[in-house]
Formats: structure tokens, C-alpha cells, sequence
């Protein structure tokens, strides 16, 4: 009998799929699709919940203040909610929803842990830095034709094939 827990999608046919979602996106929304846009939306929420008297000073929150709509309305919010539910449910029928941390028999649960956070962390402030993360630098960016977007995906796979060879013992 097959393993069906280790099968994962055709690749083409899932970028396929996800130029169909990206058009579904500027269809329905008017914009592409992007994920580090919600964690503003959350990171507004909370700073005016917490403390509305520096949110109402500070020109950073003071427009999601002024809009009078919580910032958790945000469609960025929902779709993010729908990539996470979506991963579970796809992880579900594919039988790899499992609470395991999988590392390189080199390496400890805890030495990945600190490097998957470290990792993420640096993402988001690259994120930020460079104005968005890589779904809508790259994707969306790619998906009107624009230059930057090519750019950025050429950066985004080039960097990563640099520091891949840097930090292979994390994972081989």
C-alpha cells in the first residue's frame, strides 16, 4: 500500500492554482494578495486597545484611529485566517497534521526552534523594510507586469539560494 502521507501537490498545478487565487484577489479586492499587511492590521488593533492616548499621537496609528473602523476588518485579516485554516484542512486529509517539530538529526528541537524564530523575525523586518512581504512584492508584483516585482523575486530565490548553503546543517 502507498505512503500518502509524504504526497504533496503537482507544483504546476498548484502555481497554476495560485495565479487563479491572485487573479481571484484584484478581482474581488482591487488588490493582490499579501500576508504582512494583516500583521499591521493586528499590530494597530492591539496598540490603539492598549494604549489609545499614543495611538491618537502617533502619526503611524493616528489614521487607523481616525478611520473609526477597527483595523481587524481588514480583508488582509481574513485572508491570512483562510491561508492558516486552509493549511490545517489540507494538512488534515493529506495525513501531516502532526504537533512535531522535524529537524536535522544534527541539530536539537530547540537549537531549530531558536533559528525558526530568529528566521521569521528577520523576515518581518525585511518585510517591512522592504514594503511588503514576498507574496505581494513578488506575486502581485509579477502578476501586473512590474519590473520591481520580477526584481524582487530574482532577490528574493537568489538570497536564498546564498544562505541556503550557509545554513544547510539546520536541516541536512
Amino acid at each position: 500500500m502507498e505512503d500518502k502521507s509524504k504526497k504533496y501537490m503537482n507544483p504546476y498545478i498548484a502555481g497554476v492554482l495560485l495565479g487563479f487565487v491572485i487573479m481571484a484577489a484584484f478581482f474581488f479586492s482591487g488588490e493582490g494578495i499579501g500576508g504582512s499587511g494583516a500583521f499591521k492590521d493586528i499590530v494597530k488593533t492591539t496598540v490603539i486597545d492598549l494604549a489609545p492616548k499614543y495611538a491618537e499621537n502617533s502619526n503611524y496609528f493616528k489614521s487607523a484611529v481616525e478611520a473609526n473602523e477597527s483595523p481587524m476588518k481588514s480583508w488582509l485579516i481574513f485572508e491570512v485566517l483562510g491561508v492558516l485554516i486552509g493549511a490545517a484542512i489540507s494538512a488534515a486529509f493529506a495525513g501531516r497534521l502532526k504537533l512535531k517539530i522535524e529537524h536535522s538529526p544534527k541539530i536539537s528541537s530547540k537549537t531549530r526552534i531558536i533559528f525558526a524564530i530568529l528566521g521569521g523575525a528577520l523576515f518581518g523586518i525585511g518585510s517591512q523594510l522592504g514594503r511588503g512581504c514576498t507574496s505581494g512584492a513578488g506575486l502581485s508584483g509579477m502578476a501586473v507586469m512590474s519590473v520591481s516585482g520580477f526584481l524582487v523575486v530574482v532577490a528574493i530565490f537568489g538570497s536564498g539560494y546564498l544562505f541556503a548553503w550557509f545554513f544547510r546543517k539546520l536541516w541536512i
